[in-house]
């Protein structure tokens, strides 16, 4: 099952407010929203998928207690971007001044803010076009490293600020560059859960 796309917007204009309780209310669907105000409901992770999310950020979560630069994010977190869309990476991550920048009520919420770090998994239920756009529109609003990881083919692109998008073929391990300074992902032992 593909996400699927809802307009609602010619019979009701939900408000951010209403978005974010439309989603608490419903917390066993993933939902996020386009900058055009349209819902996408997108399938949870299987078992396997989600072990291999739950490693993933793990290993940024280690990196981030130890080096305390910035606040790490599951899937489970949503932030609205500068554009308006509600984005909902697999990981994610953000400086600490940028979030300390937030008020506790922003932070409660669907922060306004855009990760300067995130990874979006691509599994058989996701459109791989649609994922590159999304990662496009992660760096249109001010996200600095991205990676979109297939879990069938291990195929890795890597968006960057004004570059061009990287493409690895199965890599051991993908580093986190000067935005995540020293860290470096193990993606053989994801690679490893069945």
């Amino acid at each position: 099952m593909y996400p699927l796309v809802i307009d609602l917007t010619p019979f009701i204009n939900l408000t951010d407010e209403q978005f974010f309780e439309l989603c608490q209310n419903h917390e066993l669907i993933r939902f996020e929203r386009n900058a055009d105000r349209t819902i996408v409901l997108r399938p949870l992770f299987g078992g396997i998928n989600s072990i291999k999310s739950a490693n993933l950020c793990g290993q940024l979560g280690k990196w981030n207690r130890d080096e305390e630069l910035g606040v790490a994010f599951s899937s489970s977190a949503g932030f609205t971007l500068p554009n308006g869309a509600v984005r909902s990476p697999t990981v994610s991550w953000v400086k600490r001044e940028k979030w300390d920048a937030l008020t506790e009520q922003e932070q409660e919420v669907f922060a306004p803010v855009c990760p300067d770090f995130l990874v979006e998994f691509c599994t058989e239920y996701d459109s791989l076009c649609q994922l590159q756009s999304k990662m496009r529109e992660y760096l249109d609003n001010d996200c600095q490293l991205g990676w979109l990881i297939d879990l069938e083919t291990w195929q890795v692109e890597i968006y960057r600020q004004n570059k061009d998008v990287e493409v690895l073929q199965s890599p051991a391990t993908l580093s986190g560059e000067l935005v995540l300074p020293e860290f470096v992902l193990n993606l053989e032992s994801i690679q490893s859960i069945r």
